[in-house]
C-alpha cells in the first residue's frame, strides 16, 4: 500500500474519530478525495483488499456456531427478505428509470431486477465492522446478523454460477477430504503456541482454503469461511481470531479505500446514487417486518435490522458481470459504488446511538411483538443473587470465583455468548445468558436484592451503556467496572461508575497478594538455609 494512500486514511480517520463518528467513513472519505486528486487503484491495493475481505470472513467462521444457520428466523428471514425486496424494489426502479431516464438512460424491467437484487445484500465487512467494535458480535442480534450474511454469501455463490453458467469443477468434491483432515490440523494449531507462529498459521489455514475454492471453481472466499467454521470448536479457536484481528483491520482500510477508488461520480450519477440510497429505510423495515414475524423480540428485530440497513460491496461485483454481459450501461457501477458507500456512512452513524434510541421508541416497536416466544427470547431469573458478574471472560471468570469463595451461591454470571454460557453451566457455575445493553433484559429481571453488579468488559463503551440501562430500569446498588487505559478511568466515574479498577495494575495487585497469601499458608514446611 502507498504511503500516501495511508497517509490519507490516517489522516481522514482520525478526524471523523475525533468528532465522534466511526474511522469507517474516513476510510472511504479519503478514497474519494484520493480519487478525485488524480491517484487510481492500483493492483497492490485491491490484494490488500481482498485479503481483508478473506481473513474476516476466516474469523467471522471462527466465531460461528453452525446450529445458528438452521434457525427458522435466519434462512427463513433471509429467503424472504431477499425475495420480497428485488419484487418490490426492481418495480421502484423501473419506475424511476421511467421518470429519470436522461439520468439513468435505458433501463428495462430486466435490468432493473438484476439492480435489486445486488442491493438485496447487506456488506459482511460494514457488519461485522460494526458488530465487532460494538462488542455485539456474540450478542442475540449479532449472531442473527452473521447469520444472515452467510446465507447471503450462499446466495451469492448460486447466482455467481448461475450467471456466469460455469460449474465448479468435478474435482470440487474432493474438498470433503478437508473433513477426515481435521485432525491433522488441530494438531498443527495445538503446536502452533502462543506467538507470531499462530496468526501465520491462521494466514496459511484461510489463504489455502481460499485458494482450494478458487482452483475448483467455487467463490474462494467461501473456502475461507468454511474453514473457519470447521476450526470453531477447537479450543484455540477465539485466540486465534484475536491474534488475526489487527491484520484484518489493517487490510480492510484497503477495502475501503478501494470503494472510493473505483470511479468519481458526476452530478447526475451522485443524484441517482443518493435515490438509490433513499430506499434504506425499506430495506430496514422490511426486515425488522420479518423478524418480528418470526417470533423475536422488538430489540433483537430493531437492532438486526439497523444494522443491516446497507448495501454490500458484492453490489459492485454483479455491476461488474452485467456490464460486461452488456445488460447494465457502466454508469450503474459508478452508482452501485457510491450507493454502497452512503449506506456505510448511514448504518455506521445509525448504530452509533443505536441503543440509547431504543429506549425512547421501544413501546411503539414492542406493539409488533408476537405474544409467543421463542425458547432463546425467554429472560432467566436470578432473583436471589446480591452480585452479578457481567461479562465471563478471564477478568469475569477471575472475579466470579473469587467471589464465590466468599459469597457462594449469591453470585451469578451473565455473558451474551451462548455457547459459554452452556459450557459454564456445565461445570457447575450459576451463569445465565443476556445482554447487558438490553433495556428490556432489565425491566424483565429482578436484580432487587443486587448489592453489587459487576462489569468485566473491555469496551467503556458497553460499560457506560449498560450503567445507563442500569439505571433507567431502577437499580439502586453499586456498580463497579475496569479500564484497561488511565484515560479512561474518569470516563466510566463521569457515567455513574462507582468503582473504577484498572486492568494492569489490579493484576499486578492480585498477583502479588496470591502470592503473598501462599508464602503465609506454607510458612510451617519452609526451611531455613543455613
Amino acid at each position: 500500500m502507498e504511503y500516501t494512500f495511508l497517509l490519507f486514511a490516517f489522516i481522514f480517520g482520525l478526524t471523523v474519530k475525533v468528532i465522534g463518528i466511526p474511522p469507517m467513513v474516513g476510510y472511504l472519505a479519503a478514497g474519494f478525495v484520493l480519487n478525485a486528486m488524480g491517484y487510481n487503484l492500483t493492483d497492490d491495493l485491491q490484494h490488500i483488499a481482498d485479503l481483508g475481505i478473506t481473513i474476516m470472513l476466516f474469523t467471522i467462521g471462527l466465531k460461528l456456531n453452525v446450529k445458528d444457520l438452521s434457525k427458522r428466523e435466519v434462512w427463513a428471514g433471509s429467503i424472504t427478505h431477499m425475495l420480497l425486496w428485488t419484487l418490490v424494489v426492481s418495480g421502484a426502479l423501473f419506475g424511476i428509470g421511467a421518470l429519470m431516464g436522461s439520468i439513468t438512460g435505458a433501463l428495462d424491467i430486466k435490468s432493473a431486477a438484476l439492480i435489486a437484487f445486488a442491493l438485496s445484500f447487506s456488506s459482511t465487512v460494514c457488519v461485522i465492522k460494526i458488530l465487532e467494535e460494538s462488542g455485539e458480535s456474540k450478542t442475540r442480534h449479532g449472531r442473527l446478523a452473521i447469520g444472515v450474511l452467510v446465507m447471503q454469501d450462499v446466495f451469492a455463490v448460486i447466482f455467481m454460477v448461475a450467471a456466469t453458467g460455469k460449474l465448479p469443477s468435478p474435482w470440487a468434491l474432493a474438498l470433503l477430504l478437508v473433513i477426515p483432515a481435521l485432525p491433522m490440523l488441530y494438531r498443527i494449531l495445538n503446536r502452533s503456541g502462543h506467538g507470531e507462529l499462530l496468526p501465520l498459521t491462521g494466514f496459511i489455514l484461510a489463504l489455502g482454503a481460499y485458494n482450494l475454492f478458487d482452483l475448483v471453481d467455487i467463490k474462494g472466499d467461501l473456502g475461507a469461511l468454511i474453514m473457519g467454521i470447521l476450526l470453531a470448536r477447537h479450543p484455540k479457536a477465539t485466540e486465534l481470531s484475536k491474534s488475526l484481528m489487527a491484520f484484518k483491520d489493517l487490510f480492510l482500510i484497503g477495502f475501503f479505500l478501494t470503494i472510493g477508488l473505483k470511479a468519481l461520480p458526476d452530478t447526475n450519477m451522485l443524484i441517482l446514487a443518493v435515490v438509490v440510497a433513499l430506499l434504506l429505510p425499506f430495506k430496514a423495515f422490511l426486515f425488522y417486518g420479518l423478524l418480528a414475524s418470526l417470533r423475536l423480540r422488538a430489540r433483537t428485530s430493531y437492532l438486526t435490522s439497523l444494522v443491516l440497513s446497507n448495501y454490500s460491496e458484492f453490489g459492485l461485483i454483479v455491476g461488474s458481470l452485467a456490464v460486461s454481459l452488456g445488460m447494465l450501461s457502466d454508469q450503474w457501477l459508478v452508482v452501485l459504488a457510491m450507493a454502497v458507500s452512503i449506506s456505510f456512512v448511514v448504518t455506521s452513524l445509525l448504530y452509533k446511538n443505536s441503543h440509547s434510541r431504543y429506549v425512547r421508541i421501544k413501546d411503539d416497536l414492542t406493539r409488533f411483538e408476537r405474544g409467543n416466544r421463542l425458547k432463546e427470547d425467554i429472560y432467566p431469573r436470578i432473583d436471589q443473587a446480591e452480585f452479578l458478574v457481567i461479562g465471563m471472560g478471564r477478568v469475569g471468570m477471575g472475579a466470579y470465583q473469587s467471589l464465590s469463595k466468599l459469597v457462594d451461591s449469591r453470585v451469578v454470571g451473565m455473558d451474551a455468548d451462548r455457547q459459554k454460557v452452556r459450557k459454564l453451566c456445565d461445570g457447575g457455575m450459576h451463569v445465565i445468558c443476556g445482554d447487558g445493553e438490553d433495556i428490556d433484559l432489565w425491566d424483565n429481571l429482578d436484580i432487587s436484592n443486587a448489592r453489587l453488579i459487576l462489569l468485566a468488559l473491555p469496551s467503556i463503551g458497553d460499560a457506560i451503556n449498560i450503567t445507563r440501562q442500569l439505571k433507567f430500569a431502577g437499580y439502586n446498588g453499586k456498580i463497579a467496572a475496569i479500564a484497561r487505559y488511565e484515560d479512561e478511568i474518569n470516563t466510566l466515574l463521569e457515567n455513574d461508575v462507582d468503582k473504577v479498577f484498572n486492568f494492569f495494575t489490579e493484576a499486578g495487585l492480585g498477583f502479588a497478594e496470591e502470592s503473598l497469601a501462599y508464602v503465609h499458608a506454607n510458612q510451617d514446611v519452609i526451611v531455613p538455609v543455613k
